[in-house]
């Protein structure tokens, strides 16, 4: 009997009908030990715990991503592949706008990843299930050499990314983007806390609500502070990139950026507007009892 569908993910989207552990533990053995049954008796995994989260996103890479290394190093994020497929699902969509049977798969399509992290998650997805090309921006040198060694050691990766390293944390797009660079998009998970102390309460807060031992402060998806945290948040990090796109826009066709606060649209929307930038589209998103979207723009 077919499972019944696990909506609303991307229809496209290859977790879409959940987690098959029996396969993803036949692939990752390591994943094994980890796998519990849930109050409703279907196999899962304890998702407060950091290496059973981790594990689990190795062995859905090398199920469904012909990824046969995958490793990040202790704390660095660890992201929902769901829902970061969903992103570029729709990413694809909005880059074949006008012809929605025909979805664009091209050697020559490049997408500029703004924050690649260690863990190297869009490129991944978007190389293998589209077969686009990237090139990977990162800040942190030991996240930027966690994601180096994942495209180096993947045959499926080795041609399709390039990573490259943000020496002035001062800037999102100058010193990335270079004269000769052709990109159809830009994606980003912009850090999103303002400071340390509000992820730290925000982590605390997380951690309650999954019921861990009193004393323990550590994020189950991980995160180091420049994965997480820029001075004023997302939407100061957002503004930022918005002015610079300004000086690339002969050599990005869409900007886009995901948004994890709705309120912060309007603050988004005005720099847009302020700047004249009109061409502006918000594609929202939905994963279980999550909301999500990202804003993309481009010039005329």
């Amino acid at each position: 009997m077919e499972k019944p569908e696990k909506k609303p993910l991307h229809p496209r989207n290859k977790h879409r009908y959940g987690y098959d552990f029996d396969e993803l533990t036949r692939c990752c053995p390591e994943l094994k030990p980890f796998v519990i049954k849930n109050k409703v008796n279907n196999k899962s995994i304890d998702f407060s715990n950091p290496k059973a989260v981790k594990l689990l996103n190795k062995a859905l890479l090398i199920l469904h991503y012909s990824i046969e290394h995958w490793d990040i190093p202790d704390g660095y994020l660890c992201p929902a592949v769901p829902s970061r497929a969903d992103y570029i699902h729709y990413l694809a969509d909005l880059l074949n706008e006008g012809n929605p049977h025909n979805i664009r798969s091209a050697k020559t399509i490049r997408i500029l990843d703004i924050g690649i992290g260690a863990n190297c998650i869009y490129p991944i997805i978007g190389s293998q299930d589209y077969g686009w090309n990237f090139v990977g921006s990162e800040v942190n040198p030991q996240a930027f050499k966690a994601a180096s060694a994942i495209v180096k050691y993947n045959t499926t990766l080795s041609n399709k990314v390039e990573c490259r390293l943000q020496v002035d944390s001062n800037f999102i797009l100058k010193g990335i983007i270079k004269n000769s660079d052709s990109f159809e998009a830009t994606i980003c998970n912009p850090p999103f806390y303002e400071s340390e102390t509000v992820a730290q309460k925000t982590n605390q807060q997380k951690n309650k609500h999954l019921k861990l031992n009193k004393g323990k402060h550590q994020l189950n998806f991980g995160g180091k502070k420049t994965e997480l945290v820029y001075e004023g948040g997302e939407v100061v990090f957002i503004q930022k990139m918005i002015a610079e796109s300004c000086l690339f826009k002969e050599h990005v066709k869409w900007f886009t950026t995901l948004v994890s606060k709705k309120v912060n649209l309007p603050v988004i929307y005005k720099k847009l507007d302020k700047l004249g930038i009109k061409n502006v589209k918000t594609i929202e998103m939905t994963q279980g009892q999550k909301q999500s979207r990202f804003v993309a723009w481009r010039f005329e």
